[in-house]
């Protein structure tokens, strides 16, 4: 009933040898296939845009022709040399100029001894305007005199009548 075959045929080191090189076919064949490919990471490409740092922001020009002539891609302010003057231009190549003056921080005491020049100018100015009577001098050439009496004598000698008493 059993095939006596089998049984004296069983070789255990052939079975080894027969598992092995069926391992080995299989690792064949799956090398074989196609793999998916492996999501690789993409190239980032980055693109920077850097704003204008401070010295391309402000510059210097000595009169407006200099400013004309620069190309500005927006509104770029430009100083004259002693600081006094600043003319802004914009993309379009409209200018506006301006005059600076320095603002001087003052103090306390700065600050009161303007309050009194203002009020010493102020009291200066009304001297000026009211005339003081120390001064005034009437004219009396063009007035002519009055004299007034209850009885009046005109006498040839004297062109203004006499008061008799």
């Amino acid at each position: 009933m059993f095939n006596n075959s089998y049984m004296s045929s069983y070789n255990p080191q052939l079975t080894l040898d027969k598992i092995n090189s069926q391992i080995a076919e299989l690792e064949r064949l799956r090398n074989q296939i196609p793999q998916p490919p492996v999501a690789q990471p993409t190239n980032l490409t980055q693109n920077f845009q850097i704003s204008p740092t401070n010295r391309d922001f402000i510059k210097y020009a000595s009169s407006i022709d200099e400013v004309q002539k620069e190309m500005v891609t927006g509104d770029t302010p430009f100083f004259s040399k002693d600081m006094s003057v600043v003319w802004i231009k914009n993309s379009k190549g409209e200018i506006k100029t301006y005059e600076l003056n320095e603002i001087v921080a003052k103090d306390e005491k700065d600050i009161q001894i303007e309050v009194l020049k203002a009020r010493i100018d102020e009291l200066e100015r009304k001297i000026k305007d009211e005339p003081s009577n120390e001064y005034v001098v009437k004219s009396t050439e063009d007035e002519k005199p009055t004299i007034i009496s209850t009885s009046t004598k005109f006498s040839k000698k004297s062109k203004w009548p006499t008061r008799n008493n």
